[in-house]
């Protein structure tokens, strides 16, 4: 099997893309938009792309593309706690390092130690966490680079610090795509979308009562500009059901109903609770 991820290697893209298929011949792509393509024109069968952090929310390039598609949906999840490392070449003292690579998410997610250990040092942005290993190994100036340990471990460089990044219970929950969702386990999470054409008080109200009427779950809830005009929203749900079960596909049916517009990203096998680290 053919399994794109967001690359190059040494990403957190990578890792889970090992973690969910290890035995697959993965496939490195510069973007989201490149990688998710891919598996629409069947370039590859699945992909590996982040969907949502713990600390920043929503990855919107995955939910654009979901809603636009007509032919992938969301067939499986998982999560990979974010670690950050502070690393540098073979020999390098945190006391000589003057300049720091890493992507802007990660330098964000590292302000506290970049604030005390790091305070002499001047931070740097980099494509990705794996490009800012590449940026340091390439630096004229004594340089060090935070990235995942993997990526230490495929450009041979150096570890001097472990988890630098300022909350322990950072996660990234990825999702993969094919062609079509997976079948139902009993313990499913299924990803809908809908628009309403009207703009009145009480719609989202009323949806949501389909839900509570079912006893269903709502794991997720937020909205998306439609794109068309301000005030235009795209609504995105994620709640605890299977679309083939009697009652998940009586929920869908309704709220399609109410709605102007519909759409199942997916049923998937819904993975388990992440556990509260630090």
């Amino acid at each position: 099997m053919k399994l794109g991820y967001l690359g190059p290697s040494g990403t957190y893209s990578e890792e889970a893309a090992h973690n969910y298929s290890p035995d697959a011949e993965m496939v490195s792509y510069p973007s989201i938009p490149t990688v998710s393509t891919a598996v629409e024109k069947r370039e590859i069968d699945q992909c590996v792309v982040p969907i949502e952090n713990s600390l920043h929310g929503t990855i919107t390039d995955v939910i654009d593309f979901l809603v636009r598609t007509d032919s992938i949906r969301i067939a499986g999840e998982l999560a990979v706690p974010i670690d950050h490392c502070l690393m540098a070449k073979p020999g390098t003292k945190i006391a000589d390092i003057t300049m720091v690579f890493s992507h802007p998410q990660s330098l964000g997610q590292s302000r506290k130690y970049l604030a005390t250990t790091l305070s002499h040092v001047q931070a740097v942005t980099s494509l990705s966490n794996a490009q800012a290993v590449i940026d340091m190994q390439e630096s004229d100036t004594v340089a060090g680079a935070i990235a995942p340990l993997r990526a230490a471990e495929i450009y041979g460089a150096e570890v001097l610090a472990e988890a630098v990044q300022d909350n322990p219970n950072n996660y990234t929950r990825f999702v993969v795509l094919d062609d079509s969702d997976s079948p139902p386990t009993g313990n499913d999470m299924t990803s809908v979308a809908f628009q309403f054409s009207e703009d009145e008080p009480g719609l989202l109200y009323q949806a949501l009562g389909v839900l509570k009427e079912n006893s269903i779950n709502i794991v997720k809830i937020e909205s998306r500009p439609t794109g068309e005009r301000l005030g235009r929203y795209t609504f995105l749900l994620d709640i605890e059901l299977h679309r083939t079960d009697p009652v998940g596909g009586e929920t869908i049916e309704k709220l399609t109903e109410m709605s102007s517009w519909f759409k199942v990203f997916g049923s998937y096998p819904r993975m388990k609770d992440l556990p509260i680290r630090g």
